[in-house]
């Protein structure tokens, strides 16, 4: 089958050695720089540039003022051959930066299949995010954070750096996420606290009564008062053997990272 060559504007510059898969539109204005490769069905608008060793997955849409894959924001970074990979059919809003990895983080900052990324938000240096990310406008991620799939990042939010969230969780606007939080879970406040389990993305994506009711008691029980937190894990692994769910929270928490667990407010531990 024959393939639909690139439409490109002649006011934009593609160098020479960039990759440009089939069917790619390239709008007014657009720099792709030497080491960039667009696969098939990628959309710049206009006024976007990619840089660095980026590749930017098939179907993907990038708006103007968009900066993709220059030089991380690391005062550590020497030069060193990093690598940024955004996955397919991800929306990229105005005026979003992404950044490529560094030695101290494996050098490579990857962005997940299906994310949308609203206007100014940024991915940091060794950023590791996971599919159908929502990231609302003027997200936040410092270097080495981790976000897991079907996480929805309210407008304006902070994450530490080194923080891991979970699959499936919800931060909410304007929070500052210094500690890890939980699959399921649900942060709030600027410094943000663990308010319970994101139960309306739970029932949105289809979660069955049976499933979302296991979390919500092993999730009281993980973060009652009584005894230790290893204690807890070990009580809620009992009780739940077979409920795939829990299991995900506890591996989680066991796996541990360089920051600590974010937890409910003491005297809030409410799942609702």
């Amino acid at each position: 089958m024959t393939q639909t060559p690139a439409a490109i504007h002649p006011s934009s510059v593609i160098e020479i050695s960039a990759e440009i898969g089939a069917n790619v539109r390239i709008g007014p204005f657009c720099h792709v720089g030497p080491n960039v490769k667009l696969a098939d069905n990628v959309e710049l608008l206009s006024h976007v540039v990619v840089h660095g060793r980026t590749n930017i997955g098939p179907g993907t849409r990038i708006f103007p003022f968009a900066s993709i894959g220059h030089q991380p924001q690391d005062l550590k970074f020497h030069g060193e051959l990093s690598t940024l990979d955004v996955g397919a059919n991800c929306i990229i809003r105005e005026g979003v930066t992404m950044n490529p990895g560094t030695e101290h983080g494996g050098l490579r900052t990857i962005v997940g299949d299906n994310c949308t990324l609203l206007a100014n938000s940024h991915v940091a240096h060794d950023c590791k995010m996971g599919n159908n990310v929502i990231l609302s406008n003027n997200v936040m991620l410092a270097g080495h954070t981790t976000i897991g799939s079907f996480v929805i990042m309210g407008g304006g939010s902070a994450v530490h750096q080194f923080v891991r969230i979970g699959d499936h969780a919800f931060v909410g606007g304007l929070a500052g996420v210094e500690n890890d939080v939980i699959p399921y879970g649900m942060a709030l406040g600027n410094r943000a606290n663990l308010a319970g389990l994101n139960l309306v993305g739970l029932r949105r994506r289809g979660f069955q009564r049976e499933a979302i009711h296991s979390l919500r008691r092993a999730y009281r029980l993980l973060f009652a008062a009584e005894g230790t937190l290893k204690e807890r894990l070990e009580d809620v692994a009992a009780e739940f053997s077979d409920h795939p769910q829990v299991h995900e929270i506890l591996d989680f928490i066991r796996a541990g990272g360089d920051r600590a667990l974010c937890t409910p407010r003491e005297g809030k531990d409410s799942a609702a």
